[in-house]
Protein backbone atom coordinates (compact mmCIF):
# COMPACT_ATOMS: atom_id res chain seq x y z
CA UNK A 1 0.00 0.00 0.00
CA UNK A 2 2.61 2.59 1.03
CA UNK A 3 6.29 3.14 0.35
CA UNK A 4 9.03 1.92 2.67
CA UNK A 5 12.45 3.58 2.83
CA UNK A 6 15.32 1.78 4.57
CA UNK A 7 16.85 4.99 5.95
CA UNK A 8 16.13 8.73 5.97
CA UNK A 9 18.69 9.61 3.29
CA UNK A 10 16.90 7.31 0.83
CA UNK A 11 14.15 9.93 0.60
CA UNK A 12 16.55 12.38 -1.04
CA UNK A 13 16.45 10.42 -4.31
CA UNK A 14 12.69 9.95 -4.28
CA UNK A 15 11.33 13.47 -4.66
CA UNK A 16 8.20 13.42 -6.80
CA UNK A 17 7.35 9.83 -5.88
CA UNK A 18 3.75 8.82 -5.27
CA UNK A 19 3.82 7.12 -1.87
CA UNK A 20 0.55 5.23 -1.94
CA UNK A 21 -3.17 5.32 -1.20
CA UNK A 22 -4.83 4.41 2.09
CA UNK A 23 -7.86 2.24 2.60
CA UNK A 24 -11.29 3.90 2.62
CA UNK A 25 -12.47 5.17 6.00
CA UNK A 26 -16.05 6.06 6.95
CA UNK A 27 -16.56 9.38 8.74
CA UNK A 28 -19.30 8.77 11.30
CA UNK A 29 -21.41 11.21 13.28
CA UNK A 30 -19.92 9.72 16.44
CA UNK A 31 -16.40 10.70 15.32
CA UNK A 32 -17.60 14.18 14.33
CA UNK A 33 -19.25 14.61 17.74
CA UNK A 34 -16.13 13.41 19.55
CA UNK A 35 -14.05 15.92 17.61
CA UNK A 36 -16.55 18.66 18.46
CA UNK A 37 -16.27 17.73 22.15
CA UNK A 38 -12.46 17.66 22.00
CA UNK A 39 -12.20 21.06 20.31
CA UNK A 40 -15.27 22.86 21.64
CA UNK A 41 -16.49 23.46 18.08
CA UNK A 42 -20.17 22.50 18.25
CA UNK A 43 -21.33 24.51 15.22
CA UNK A 44 -24.69 23.15 14.01
CA UNK A 45 -23.35 22.23 10.57
CA UNK A 46 -21.29 19.54 12.33
CA UNK A 47 -23.45 18.29 15.20
CA UNK A 48 -27.13 19.11 14.60
CA UNK A 49 -28.37 16.52 12.10
CA UNK A 50 -31.93 17.88 12.02
CA UNK A 51 -30.90 21.45 11.31
CA UNK A 52 -28.17 20.36 8.87
CA UNK A 53 -30.78 18.55 6.72
CA UNK A 54 -31.96 22.00 5.65
CA UNK A 55 -28.43 23.39 5.39
CA UNK A 56 -26.23 23.79 2.34
CA UNK A 57 -25.02 20.15 2.32
CA UNK A 58 -28.21 18.33 3.32
CA UNK A 59 -26.48 16.64 6.26
CA UNK A 60 -23.84 17.30 8.87
CA UNK A 61 -20.26 17.55 7.66
CA UNK A 62 -16.93 16.82 9.29
CA UNK A 63 -14.89 19.70 10.61
CA UNK A 64 -12.09 20.63 8.23
CA UNK A 65 -9.64 20.19 11.07
CA UNK A 66 -11.01 16.70 11.75
CA UNK A 67 -10.18 15.78 8.16
CA UNK A 68 -6.74 17.36 8.59
CA UNK A 69 -6.12 15.46 11.82
CA UNK A 70 -6.95 12.16 10.14
CA UNK A 71 -3.91 12.63 7.89
CA UNK A 72 -1.76 11.70 10.89
CA UNK A 73 -3.70 8.48 11.34
CA UNK A 74 -3.11 7.43 7.73
CA UNK A 75 0.37 8.81 7.01
CA UNK A 76 2.13 5.72 8.47
CA UNK A 77 0.25 3.55 5.97
CA UNK A 78 1.54 5.73 3.13
CA UNK A 79 5.20 6.11 4.11
CA UNK A 80 7.48 4.25 6.48
CA UNK A 81 11.09 5.13 7.12
CA UNK A 82 13.11 2.41 8.81
CA UNK A 83 16.27 2.75 10.88
CA UNK A 84 15.34 6.09 12.42
CA UNK A 85 15.63 7.28 15.98
CA UNK A 86 12.35 9.16 15.57
CA UNK A 87 9.95 10.83 13.18
CA UNK A 88 8.71 14.29 14.09
CA UNK A 89 5.58 16.01 12.84
CA UNK A 90 7.18 19.40 12.21
CA UNK A 91 4.02 21.16 11.02
CA UNK A 92 2.35 22.13 7.79
CA UNK A 93 3.10 24.72 5.14
CA UNK A 94 -0.33 24.98 3.56
CA UNK A 95 -3.77 23.48 4.14
CA UNK A 96 -6.88 23.78 1.97
CA UNK A 97 -10.39 22.34 2.30
CA UNK A 98 -11.84 22.41 -1.26
CA UNK A 99 -14.88 20.21 -0.53
CA UNK A 100 -16.90 19.07 2.50
CA UNK A 101 -16.91 15.59 4.03
CA UNK A 102 -20.58 14.70 4.60
CA UNK A 103 -21.38 12.40 7.49
CA UNK A 104 -21.35 8.75 6.45
CA UNK A 105 -19.06 9.36 3.50
CA UNK A 106 -15.84 7.47 2.98
CA UNK A 107 -12.49 9.16 2.56
CA UNK A 108 -9.03 7.95 1.70
CA UNK A 109 -5.64 9.58 1.61
CA UNK A 110 -2.85 9.62 -0.94
CA UNK A 111 0.57 11.20 -0.69
CA UNK A 112 3.36 12.54 -2.88
CA UNK A 113 6.89 13.26 -1.69
CA UNK A 114 7.19 16.89 -2.81
CA UNK A 115 10.52 17.99 -1.34
CA UNK A 116 13.30 16.52 0.81
CA UNK A 117 16.20 18.36 2.39
CA UNK A 118 19.10 17.12 4.46
CA UNK A 119 19.12 18.52 8.00
CA UNK A 120 21.39 17.89 10.95
CA UNK A 121 20.81 14.28 11.94
CA UNK A 122 18.40 13.30 9.17
CA UNK A 123 16.04 14.73 6.55
CA UNK A 124 13.05 17.03 6.40
CA UNK A 125 10.33 15.93 3.98
CA UNK A 126 7.39 17.87 2.62
CA UNK A 127 4.65 15.40 1.79
CA UNK A 128 1.52 16.55 -0.03
CA UNK A 129 -1.38 14.56 1.40
CA UNK A 130 -4.73 14.61 -0.36
CA UNK A 131 -8.00 13.46 1.23
CA UNK A 132 -10.42 12.16 -1.38
CA UNK A 133 -14.16 11.79 -0.70
CA UNK A 134 -15.68 8.81 -2.46
CA UNK A 135 -17.82 10.08 -5.33
CA UNK A 136 -16.63 13.70 -5.11
CA UNK A 137 -14.84 15.45 -7.95
CA UNK A 138 -12.91 17.69 -5.52
CA UNK A 139 -10.62 16.64 -2.69
CA UNK A 140 -11.74 17.35 0.87
CA UNK A 141 -8.30 18.38 2.09
CA UNK A 142 -4.89 19.04 0.59
CA UNK A 143 -2.04 19.57 3.04
CA UNK A 144 1.70 20.12 2.71
CA UNK A 145 2.84 18.16 5.74
CA UNK A 146 6.38 18.69 7.06
CA UNK A 147 7.99 15.67 8.71
CA UNK A 148 11.48 15.17 10.03
CA UNK A 149 13.02 11.70 9.99
CA UNK A 150 16.07 11.53 12.24
CA UNK A 151 18.88 8.95 12.08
Amino acid sequence: MGTVFSKPSDLLDSVGSHLGVSDWFEVTQERINQFADATGDHQWIHVDADRAKDGPFGATIAHGYLTLSLTNMFLPSLIAVENISMGINYGVNKVRFPAPVPVGSCIRFSAVLQEVNAIAGGVQAIIVITAEVEGSAKPACVVESVTRYLD
